[in-house]
């Protein structure tokens, strides 16, 4: 066994193995301290917990946790039109989670309205400026091969 010993601080070291929480990243730890493996979990299997009709109209956007064991609130994004839906499935969610972590995590259930359509119109508006760009660019090349393999590219991106 080793010590070191840096201002005013004395660690032990033991060649080999290591506790597991000095070997997690400092942001990591207060991550963990904060439940904040709750909300990943929550996350990865949202469809296993509130079924694929809800999760087909929302998902999870934030969690606060609160001091203690008193509860807390999950923040759900819901698509337009389906907040209604979601609004009488409050208590069912709450209990389906609470029941999957064995205790009472979650409080309160607060919905957040999102409208996708207009991500949509923002994402085709960029694609569309972004190829104009391209496009300009690629017929400034004087190799022909190079220009069909690039326009081809161009289109690949535009379907997608």
């Amino acid at each position: 066994m080793h010590f070191k010993q840096n201002n005013k601080e004395s660690k032990s070291y033991v060649q080999g193995l290591r506790r597991f929480e000095n070997t997690l990243p400092r942001g990591i730890k207060g991550i963990l301290k904060k439940n904040g493996y709750n909300y990943s979990e929550i996350i990865s299997k949202w469809n296993f917990l509130v079924g694929k009709s809800i999760a087909n109209c929302s998902y999870p956007k934030s969690i606060k946790m609160r001091k203690g064991n008193a509860g807390s609130i999950l923040t759900i994004a819901v698509k337009r039109g389906d907040e209604i839906t979601l609004e009488y499935a409050k208590k069912e969610i709450i209990n389906r989670i609470n029941s999957y972590f064995g205790y009472a995590l979650l409080n309160e259930v607060k919905l957040v309205s999102i409208n996708s359509e207009k991500k949509k119109e923002k994402n085709s508006n960029k694609k569309n400026i972004f190829s104009k760009n391209f496009e300009k660019k690629i017929e400034q090349i004087k190799s022909e091969e190079i220009k069909k393999s690039l326009s081809q590219l161009l289109n690949a991106i535009r379907n997608v």
